[in-house]
C-alpha cells in the first residue's frame, strides 16, 4: 500500500505521517509520501519521523497536471489541508485521478457551508449547492471513495454518535461536546485559556459564521458562539467544570440521520472564554469586512488573529487536552434512555505530538489504512458516521485503543 499526505508538513498531516510510519506495518505500506510546497519543512518531517518509505514531494498545489502524476504512484490520499480552498483543491484532483481520499475538514463537501466560501473557486454556471452532488456523482462515476471529515470532530464525535443512534430503538437527539483546551494547570497562562492547536483563523471564522442545526425535527440556522451550555465533566478520573457553546463540526449528520428532532455540536472550552469570544463580536472585532484606519484598511477579525496569536502559542513545556461528551437519548427497550460517549486525552510528550495531534491525526491515518485495504466499501462521498459502523466501528475504536485513545460508553436509563 502507498498513501500520499497532502500537508505532510503541517501540525496535522505530520502526525498522520508519522503514525503511518509507525503503525502501518500490518497494513503493508511500502511508501509514504508528503506533499507540500516548502522543501525546508518537508525535511524536517522525514527528520523527525525517521522512517526510509517517506517521500517527499515539493509542489504547489497549483501544479495541478505534476500532482495528479504524483497522485497515480499512490492507492489513498490524506488530506491535511488548513482551509476550504485548499481542501476542495485537493478533493477535486483526486477524484480526477481516481485517487481513495480521506479528509479532516469539518466541512461536508457535499454540502458545501453556504455562509462563508473564502475564495472557494467552482466550475463556471454551477451554483454551490450543485457543487457537492457534482463532487460526489464524479466521485462515483471514478469508482472513488472519499470519507469526509474523519478527525476528531467530525469524526470520532460522528461515529460514537451514530454508534449511539443505532442502540436506539427510538433516537430522539444527538448532542455533541469536544474541544481542544489547554491542559489545566497552564490555561491561566493565555488569554481566553485558550491554546492554539491548529489554525487559529479557523477556529475564529468558525465563532462568527451561522451554523445549521436541527431543532425539532427541522434544520435551521442559527448563530455560532450561542446556547452557552455549562456542564462537569465526571468521568474516566476527571472532576471539571466546562463549558461549550455551538460551532459547525458535524455537518454530515444534519442530512444521514434525518430521524433526530434535535442534533448540533457545540465546542468546549474552560469557563469564562465564551463570554470573552461574545464581547469580541459585540465590538466587531471578529468581522471580516475591512475598516479604514489611517490610510489603511484591514479586516478586523485578520488584525486581532495577528495581534493575539503569539499569545496563544504554547510555551515551552506546556500541553493540550482533547475532552468529549457526546450524549444521545430516545427510547430503548421501551425505556427514556441517554448513551453518553466521554473522552479526555492528552499529548504525547515523549513524541512530542499534541493531544490534538493524536486525535485527529492518529483517526485520519487509520482511516486511510481501512480505506487502502478495502474494509471500506461505499463509493462517492461517504461520511464518517456511515463509513466507521459495525466491524469498521469495533476496528476504528479498537486502533485508537492500541494509540492510547480511549473512549468510554456509558448508559443510563431516564426517569
Amino acid at each position: 500500500m502507498k498513501i500520499l499526505v497532502f500537508g505532510g508538513s503541517g501540525k496535522m498531516g505530520s502526525v498522520a505521517a508519522w503514525d503511518l510510519a509507525k503503525n502501518g506495518n500490518a497494513y503493508q505500506i511500502e511508501t509514504i509520501g508528503i506533499i507540500g510546497r516548502n522543501e525546508n519543512s518537508l525535511k524536517r518531517t522525514e527528520k523527525w519521523i525517521k522512517d526510509q518509505r517517506i517521500v517527499s514531494h515539493v509542489l504547489d498545489l497549483s501544479q495541478r497536471k505534476e500532482i495528479q502524476k504524483i497522485m497515480q504512484q499512490y492507492d489513498v490520499g490524506v488530506i491535511a489541508l488548513p482551509d476550504r480552498k485548499s481542501s476542495y483543491q485537493a478533493v477535486e484532483m483526486s477524484i480526477e485521478a481516481g485517487l481513495n481520499i480521506v479528509d479532516i475538514l469539518e466541512e461536508y463537501h457535499r454540502k458545501p457551508d453556504t455562509h462563508e466560501i473564502e475564495g472557494l473557486s467552482i466550475p463556471a454556471g454551477m451554483k454551490l449547492e450543485e457543487y457537492g452532488e457534482y463532487l460526489h456523482q464524479k466521485a462515483l462515476a471514478n469508482g472513488v471513495t472519499f470519507v469526509d471529515g474523519v478527525g476528531f470532530a467530525p469524526g470520532i464525535t460522528n461515529f460514537t454518535v451514530a454508534e449511539g443512534i443505532r442502540k436506539m430503538d427510538e433516537p430522539i437527539s444527538a448532542i455533541a461536546r469536544c474541544g481542544g483546551i489547554p491542559a489545566p494547570e497552564y490555561s491561566k497562562n493565555h488569554p481566553l485559556k485558550y491554546m492554539i492547536t491548529w489554525s487559529f483563523d479557523h477556529v475564529l471564522r468558525q465563532y462568527m459564521i451561522k451554523v445549521d442545526i436541527r431543532k425539532d425535527g427541522k434544520i435551521i440556522e442559527a448563530d455560532a458562539a450561542t446556547e452557552l451550555e455549562k456542564f462537569d465533566f465526571n468521568q474516566m478520573g476527571r472532576q471539571e467544570k466546562l463549558e461549550c457553546a455551538l460551532t459547525p463540526g458535524m455537518p454530515s449528520m444534519l442530512y444521514t440521520r434525518p430521524q433526530l428532532q434535535d442534533f448540533y455540536e457545540k465546542t468546549v472550552r474552560w469557563p469564562g472564554h465564551w463570554e470573552a469570544i461574545a464581547t469580541f463580536k459585540e465590538c466587531g472585532l471578529l468581522d471580516t469586512k475591512p475598516v479604514e484606519f489611517e490610510d489603511c484598511k484591514i479586516a478586523p477579525r485578520e488584525f486581532l488573529s495577528q495581534l493575539i496569536t503569539p499569545k496563544l502559542k504554547p510555551q515551552q513545556g506546556e500541553t493540550d487536552i482533547c475532552v468529549m461528551l457526546n450524549t444521545v437519548t430516545g427510547i430503548k427497550d421501551g425505556r427514556n434512555t441517554k448513551i453518553s460517549y466521554y473522552m479526555w486525552e492528552g499529548a504525547d510528550i515523549e513524541n512530542n505530538i499534541s493531544a490534538m495531534g493524536r486525535v485527529t491525526s492518529f483517526t485520519e491515518s487509520i482511516a486511510a489504512m481501512m480505506l487502502g485495504n478495502g474494509e471500506i466499501k461505499q463509493k462517492g462521498i461517504v461520511a464518517p458516521e456511515d463509513a466507521f459502523a459495525g466491524e469498521n466501528y469495533k476496528k476504528m475504536i479498537n486502533e485508537l485503543k492500541k494509540r492510547g485513545i480511549e473512549i468510554l460508553e456509558v448508559e443510563e436509563t431516564l426517569p
